[in-house]
């Protein structure tokens, strides 16, 4: 296939489903020709490197995470939607039989300490929704929802750290245990508010 005849976001949404699954270390170029569908000069062409193409694929997971963060700025108390939003991490987790976890939480555990692109895309991802969080916790203290007297961005990153830490609990939980723990933690950050 000539690098023209392809959807380079389609292409990123095979190889991010192949790296998450994988990860990026045990991720071959031959995987990703499998996954992706494209030949090795192909891939080179389009993505310069394995590399390239796994930021390419945060970058889309970026984008497919976009629902996460839109929750938060919905009409509803804002204690309402912190708990919705990490009951959907619960739910994602819950369904996510091949335990894959979060594609940015293991990017994190895996190469954001030794790439500084990815440290960048992974920051990127964790301060959108910490922007997101911190607006929101504003707005619960405006309201009278929070106590005036937290701090927003503390909370917001408090949140942000519990929400990746469900996601590395469940990948290391059995599948029995998991909701009970899940459910924990989440019983725990909410009484932060």
């Amino acid at each position: 296939m000539r690098a023209k005849e392809f959807e380079p976001e389609e292409v990123a949404d095979s190889a991010m489903q192949v790296f998450w699954q994988r990860g990026y270390a045990a991720t071959s170029i031959q995987d990703l020709v499998e996954g992706t569908g494209l030949s090795r000069s192909s891939l080179y062409n389009a993505f310069e490197s394995k590399n390239g193409l796994y930021q390419q694929a945060l970058r889309r997971y970026h984008q497919l995470t976009e629902v996460n963060v839109a929750l938060l700025s919905q009409a509803e108390p804002a204690p309402a939607l912190v708990r919705q939003l990490l009951m959907r991490i619960v739910e994602d987790e819950m369904g996510d039989t091949r335990q894959r976890g979060c594609l940015v939480a293991n990017a994190t555990l895996e190469l954001a300490g030794q790439d500084p692109a990815v440290a960048a895309l992974v920051s990127q991802n964790f301060q959108r929704l910490e922007r997101a969080l911190e607006q929101l916790v504003t707005r619960g203290q405006q309201e009278g929802e929070i106590a005036p007297e937290k701090n927003p961005r503390a909370l917001a990153r408090f949140f942000v750290s519990t929400i990746q830490g469900m996601r590395v609990l469940s990948k290391g939980s059995a599948p029995q245990e998991r909701r009970e723990r899940l459910m924990d933690v989440v019983e725990v950050a909410l009484a932060a508010l």
